[in-house]
Parts: structure tokens; C-alpha cells; sequence
């Protein structure tokens, strides 16, 4: 008998856990983030099934994890595992060979030696008490920002995470720079009574843990399924010719977007065969000015105004490089194009 009334723990597939009792655990919704498409499923398995699991904690923190007791485990399954001090509990987000085949991507954060390990399947009583850990996240937070702010520490602190167990709570903050804040773990200590750990992250990871839709309309990557948050540099911006307009190419964290790598390799690919330096061309009919580019249709747009992007005349790279060696020798073209193409704008 499955529970059939309670929609949150049937989209994480944890119907099967206590299923008699399952109705009474009350899941936070968007508590997780980075939902994870497990599209080998379907496919024969190399024999390493269930060896190494990939289990997902609060918002984006996953971890990779050595299932040493043979444990059969699936997708959804609610876990104990192994942590520096006590226990915590998680989701099985990955199972089977996919699992190996996102290690060899994050090898480095991966020892098999020194890996943590996966306790037994959640009883009741650790869920009760991963239900209550998880309560305490919100209030905590409140109660953390006035404390720092009772100190004038120079942070913002943006998340508060507790262990399965109850016994930690790991306190997310950004800061530009070092800030001493032993004073403020004895006082949290304190406060909270529990193992404080302080983990500074930056404003891309940030904004990944909270989450939220983007000028696309959808939920954000760097919540939804990017796990590598890169700098984004201002070149890819000038590499693609998009007017720098700081506001639109900005994200919900406050720096580029991360989108802007997305096609960035296609135009450094495709820029491969446009001249280093677009000069001015010199034709009959006069100096042509270089204003834009389009990159993936070879085309680039020449008006004969040096400060308007008036009467545009789209001329193909080819053409370009012909006008440049002919005005090298000195001679100047008929025409931009045998047949000018003229867009008013």
C-alpha cells in the first residue's frame, strides 16, 4: 500500500519508505534544487551498480557517496550517511553507471579512500528528526542575521543548513574580503546549541541556493542544473557583439549570465574566418564604416555615415577580405556589393 495522498513525497519517488507512516512527513517544498534526469536507466548495467551513489542534501549541495553494505538503493530513496560528526540525511539523486560517469568530470573532489559512506536506508526516527533539523533552517537564519548584525560584521549571511541529525548547522554567508568571526561562532554556539561550521560562498552560489525564474522565463541553470558556476568574463560579451547593456546582461546574482558561455564557443569557431582587424573600406562611392556583425551568417554591415547606422549594407566576409587587399594596393571597389541590400534602421 503506497500513500497516494501526498503529491510531494510521490514526485520524489519515497512512497515506498514506511509507506504506512510516509502521509505523516511533511516535505518542504524547493527544499532541493539541481533535479537530477537519470537517462541510463533504461540501459544494461556494467556490473558497478550501486557502488558509488550520488545523494542530494538541502538546495544545491550533493555529494558522492561509497555503498559499502551492498544496499539496494533507487532513485528518491531516503538515506543516512556518513558526516564528520554524526549522521545526515539526504535523497538518492543518481544510481549506476551515470554516477561514474559524473565523477570523471569532478574526480578531485572524489578519494575512494577516504570517501564517506552510506549508514542504511532512513528509518521513522530519522526522518522525524531530518523533519525537525529542517524546521530550525529558517528561524535560525533570522535569528543569525541579527546577531551579525549586533556585531557589524561585514557579511551577509544567505543560508542555514542543519544536519540530518540535528547536531550541526553550517551557516552559508558572503563577504568581500576576511572577517574574523570567532567571537560570532561562540556566540551562535551559544544561541543555537549545536556544531557550528561557517562556509563562505560567492554570489553565483547564492543565488543557485535560492533559486528563482530568469529573464527567460524559466527556473534559473545555476539552480535547475548547472553544478560547475564559473566566472563569466566580459570578453564573451564583445566575442558575440551584444550591446553592453549592463542590466539585461546581468543575472538575479548581480554578474553576467551564465548563458553567455553557452554559444560563446560556435562564435570564437565562426570568427575564425573574419579579418583580425575590420578596416574601414574605401570604395567609389566612398568610405564605408564597419557598425555590426553577424557572426554565424558570415555577414558584416557597412553604412557610408561614420556615426549613423543608416542605409546598412550587409556585405559577406569574402567580399570584405577582397575590398581590404584590393584598398591595400591602393585601389578602391566598384561597390560594397555587386547588388547593395539596404536595411533602414
Amino acid at each position: 500500500m503506497n500513500c497516494t495522498g501526498c503529491t510531494s513525497c510521490q514526485s520524489r519517488g519515497i512512497t515506498d519508505i514506511y509507506p504506512e507512516k510516509v502521509k505523516k512527513i511533511n516535505y518542504k517544498k524547493g527544499y532541493t534544487k539541481l533535479s537530477t534526469s537519470n537517462w541510463l536507466d533504461d540501459f544494461p548495467i556494467n556490473g558497478s551498480e550501486g557502488d558509488i551513489v550520488e545523494v542530494q542534501f538541502k538546495n544545491t549541495r550533493k555529494g558522492f557517496y561509497i555503498n559499502n553494505k551492498k544496499i539496494r538503493l533507487k532513485q528518491g530513496d531516503l538515506v543516512c550517511v556518513e558526516a564528520a560528526h554524526g549522521h545526515d540525511t539526504g535523497t538518492i539523486s543518481l544510481t549506476g553507471d551515470l554516477v561514474y560517469k559524473r565523477l570523471k568530470k569532478r574526480i578531485s573532489e572524489f578519494n575512494p579512500e577516504i570517501a564517506s559512506t552510506v549508514y542504511r536506508k532512513a528509518r521513522q526516527s530519522d526522518i522525524e528528526k531530518w523533519q525537525a533539523a529542517m524546521e530550525k533552517d529558517q528561524p535560525t537564519l533570522i535569528t543569525g542575521r541579527k546577531i551579525i548584525h549586533k556585531f557589524g560584521l561585514d557579511m551577509k549571511l544567505s543560508d542555514v543548513e542543519y544536519q540530518g541529525d540535528g547536531i550541526k548547522a553550517v551557516f552559508y554567508y558572503i563577504a568581500e574580503g576576511r572577517v574574523d568571526f570567532r567571537e560570532l561562532i561562540k556566540k551562535f554556539a551559544d544561541a543555537f546549541k549545536v556544531r557550528i561550521e561557517m562556509r563562505q560562498i560567492g554570489v553565483r552560489q547564492e543565488a543557485g541556493r535560492i533559486g528563482g525564474i530568469g529573464s527567460c522565463g524559466r527556473e534559473l541553470c545555476c539552480s535547475s542544473w548547472r553544478t560547475e558556476l564559473n566566472s563569466v568574463p566580459l570578453s564573451s560579451v564583445q566575442i558575440q557583439d551584444l550591446p553592453s547593456n549592463a542590466q539585461k546582461l546581468a543575472g538575479q546574482c548581480g554578474k553576467l549570465k551564465c548563458c553567455l558561455t553557452y554559444e560563446l564557443d560556435n562564435y570564437i569557431e565562426a570568427k575564425k574566418e573574419f579579418p583580425k582587424i575590420l578596416l574601414q573600406l574605401e570604395t567609389k562611392k566612398g568610405i564605408a564604416y564597419h557598425h555590426k556583425t553577424d557572426a554565424l551568417r558570415k555577414l558584416i554591415w557597412y553604412s557610408f555615415d561614420p556615426n549613423e547606422p543608416i542605409n546598412l549594407v550587409s556585405v559577406p566576409v569574402e567580399r570584405v577580405k577582397e575590398i581590404i587587399a584590393l584598398n591595400k594596393k591602393g585601389i578602391k571597389a566598384d561597390s560594397l556589393v555587386e547588388e547593395n541590400v539596404s536595411i533602414n534602421q
